[in-house]
């Protein structure tokens, strides 16, 4: 089989299902010489999960584009996320976002857990060209414009558009596939429903904007759900939003704001010192979340470069975009890690501290 012809590979996985990570010669028979599959690269630091056995979180048929700046849905062929498994960044600058990583399921197989053998006929991944080493996969890191005081790094969240197709959020066939592979339960798929019509009635320029947003916050009083989750920070143009040092450290326990307290740190787009506040956010105000992890450096997913933060954003350990409210990609499942300011957070005691 030449390069060009792809691996086909349909394990129909759903989410809980046990795979294990097949062997790094395996994957690599998998790859063309740029180290990728379908478009999709193997990165250097998924060679440490070879061989292990994981959960799948959840099937990856979409994804969302934050490339080109539109934010819209894409679609995948043949791949999962794995429960837990998230980019270290390790041969990528050091980037700490910490992004779920896309599996091609020519990368994996299925496992029983019960008796610790696959648990369907182990078939071996097709080659396409038999030449991708552990060094080629290493040297695709590095994307193209490469300078010495600022390097490019390509990895799956830079080469994602390239990987995927064009999907309308009007497609149907999708929210049924969320469904069917367990990534959506019934009753987070229909308030997803629900806000959608209200949003976008809301925003058809009949007048009853207002109306429909009131009812929307009545309603989730009622069903303990969460506010109307678009509103706009009250920080004029031209006045700086505040800012707070609060030192936190990985571990800390901290408090999230109220959706109140955070608008009046954002201005008319949204913002504190540059960073948004997103409508993913809203469903954890109030909530109380360790700190994971002190974030300062990112990969700008447009251009492949790293981004220094003047001030470190904060990571809080199980708290990642939900795709609750996003119009064009509801129910992403790609799990974005969200990033806090200080401001936005409050120190809380430690109940399990000494």
């Amino acid at each position: 089989m030449s390069h060009k012809e792809r691996i086909k590979a349909n394990l129909k996985l759903k989410a809980g299902d046990w795979v294990e990570v097949r062997s790094e010669d395996e994957i690599l028979s998998t790859l063309d010489e740029n180290g990728h599959l379908d478009g999709l690269p193997f990165m250097p630091e998924m060679f440490a999960f070879c061989g292990k056995r994981f959960h799948v979180y959840k099937r990856a048929h979409k994804t969302c584009d934050t490339i080109t700046g539109e934010y819209k849905g894409r679609k995948m062929e043949s791949a999962v996320h794995l429960e837990g498994v998230r980019c270290d960044g390790q041969s990528h600058g050091g980037c700490q976002a910490g992004c779920l990583i896309f599996w091609k399921e020519a990368w994996i197989r299925r496992v029983s857990p019960e008796i610790g053998v696959p648990a369907s006929p182990a078939t071996e991944p097709t080659h396409q060209n038999g030449t991708c080493t552990e060094a080629d996969v290493v040297e695709a890191t590095r994307g193209s414009g490469l300078e010495v005081s600022a390097p490019v790094y390509a990895c799956q969240a830079t080469l994602l558009f390239s990987a995927t197709q064009p999907l309308s959020p009007w497609d149907p066939r999708q929210y049924v596939e969320d469904f069917t592979s367990g990534n959506i339960g019934l009753r987070r798929m229909i308030n997803g429903f629900i806000y959608m019509s209200c949003q976008n009635l809301a925003n058809a320029g009949i007048g009853v904007g207002w109306i429909l947003r009131w009812l929307y916050d009545a309603s989730a009083r009622l069903r303990h759900g969460y506010p109307y989750p678009r509103r706009t920070g009250i920080i004029l143009p031209g006045k700086r939003t505040p800012t707070v040092e609060l030192e936190l450290e990985p571990g800390d326990m901290v408090r999230v704001k109220s959706y109140k307290e955070i608008l009046e740190t954002l201005d008319q787009v949204n913002k504190n010192r540059g960073l948004a506040f997103d409508a993913e956010l809203v469903p954890f105000c109030g909530g109380i979340h360790r700190v994971l992890k002190k974030v300062t450096r990112i990969l700008d997913e447009r251009t492949g470069k790293m981004l220094e933060f003047k001030k470190p954003c904060y990571i809080l350990d199980g708290v990642a975009c939900q795709a609750r409210y996003s119009e064009c990609r509801l129910f992403c499942p790609r799990a974005l890690y969200s990033l806090w300011r200080e401001i936005w957070l409050e120190r809380v005691p430690d109940k399990g501290a000494d």
